[in-house]
């Protein structure tokens, strides 16, 4: 049972409480109250959390907190805390993270991705960034071109660790891991804990403590999950239906390709139903830099996203998720609606279920344990469809 009520009375030190105070958090997330007194203590940790629970903090405070206390080794050189994200936005969000949390120390961060040039990251690295916060294809360029060791890292996290999995980053991972000095601290965390992921920290892990805060692939509670059944030649008129809804200020629809996210956003553009970007791998970096704040000045109504954004979006006040197509991982589902109902917000969720969908849709019901309720009728939907349809 969680006794901890406020960031008093955990054992942070005053420049890190002073920094939280500015930003008005007092009293800890369920995920922070757990982890930050066992990583302050040392220990290794395994944790699960859903999405927008407060994740980067439970790790962030008790680094600085640590590289803060302590000097680095004498003879060694390179970053003291690794953190390792799927995306490029999600390692940016760490990296303003780090900012925000350790603005009164004298502790540097650089962060690293692709898609960029390297000169200002290989940069960063050599003025003595004590904190590095990268993606896993970046990093192990730099390491290969002999740009950054490893041997100086005393922390090391992974975020959002069943993610990199699903985007083929195991080998990577462990030829970076395989880089760092065995005497660590390890974290791992992660909104669901599928058996390759506790495989994983098994071998990384030393007697890791293990804190979940919620069921394993559980969805937020102040999230209002629908289904709505259509025939996929109908889901674009569907989607321009639903968003005459004033009341869906700010929506992040996802797709499962890159090119089914640049249609429906021009086809959104083209009818003037909104202002709508799309957001994906292939995009340029200067693109998914512009079109994220596009959404979060509001000036963009519609993001459109693959599920490279379902753990690098962090923008408040997102009132709906649409999947415009189910994906076909159930565990996707979970980040995809994390990106609404934050920080104990209410949120809504629409699932648009073609025929050919519903496997996947079972699959989801199966994974959250929760059965989603059916819109019964709406302009496209033919006959309806009573809740017991899908089984």
């Amino acid at each position: 049972m969680n006794t901890i009520s406020s960031f008093a009375q955990l054992d942070i030190i005053d420049p890190i409480r002073r920094a939280l105070h500015t930003e008005g958090y007092r009293v800890p997330t369920p995920i922070q109250a757990q982890a930050i007194p066992l990583l302050l203590a040392g220990r290794d940790l395994l944790g699960c959390a859903q999405t927008g629970t407060g994740k980067t903090a439970a790790f962030a405070i008790p680094i600085l907190t640590r590289l803060a206390a302590s000097a680095r080794r004498d003879g060694l050189r390179g970053p003291r805390a690794l953190v390792l994200a799927p995306t490029r936005e999600l390692a940016s969000q760490i990296g303003d993270s780090f900012a925000t949390y350790g603005r009164n120390l004298p502790l540097r961060h650089v962060v690293v991705f692709g898609g960029v040039g390297q000169k200002p990251q290989v940069d960063g690295i050599r003025r003595g960034a004590e904190i590095l916060v990268a993606t896993p294809g970046r990093l192990l360029d730099l390491m290969q071109q002999g740009h950054v060791r490893l041997d100086a890292v005393e922390a090391l996290v992974l975020d959002e660790g069943d993610r990199m999995l699903d985007m083929g980053f195991i080998q990577p991972i462990r030829r970076i891991v395989a880089a760092t000095p065995r005497q660590r601290q390890t974290m791992l965390f992660s909104a669901t804990l599928p058996p390759d992921i506790v495989a994983l920290a098994g071998g990384m892990l030393r007697n890791p403590a293990t804190v979940s805060v919620t069921p394993t692939a559980s969805t937020a509670e102040k999230v209002s999950q629908w289904v709505l059944h259509v025939q996929s030649a109908h889901k674009r008129n569907l989607l321009a239906e639903v968003l005459r809804d004033r009341a869906m200020a700010r929506v992040l629809v996802f797709t499962r390709t890159k090119h089914g996210a640049n249609r429906v956003a021009e086809h959104l553009n083209r009818g003037r139903v909104c202002t709508a970007e799309a957001i994906h791998g292939n995009k340029s970096q200067s693109a998914r830099e512009r079109a994220l704040a596009g959404f979060k000045k509001g000036s963009v109504r519609v993001l459109v996203a693959t599920d490279i954004a379902s753990r690098g979006i962090d923008v408040d006040g997102i009132t709906h998720v649409i999947n415009f197509e189910l994906p076909n991982e159930p565990e996707n589902y979970v980040h995809r609606i994390g990106r609404t109902g934050r920080a104990g917000a209410a949120g809504i969720a629409l699932s648009f279920c073609d025929p050919s969908e519903r496997t996947f849709l079972r699959d989801i019901e199966r994974l959250t344990h929760a059965r989603l309720r059916v819109v019964e009728s709406h302009p496209y939907s033919g006959q309806p469809r009573s809740p017991d349809a899908t089984t």
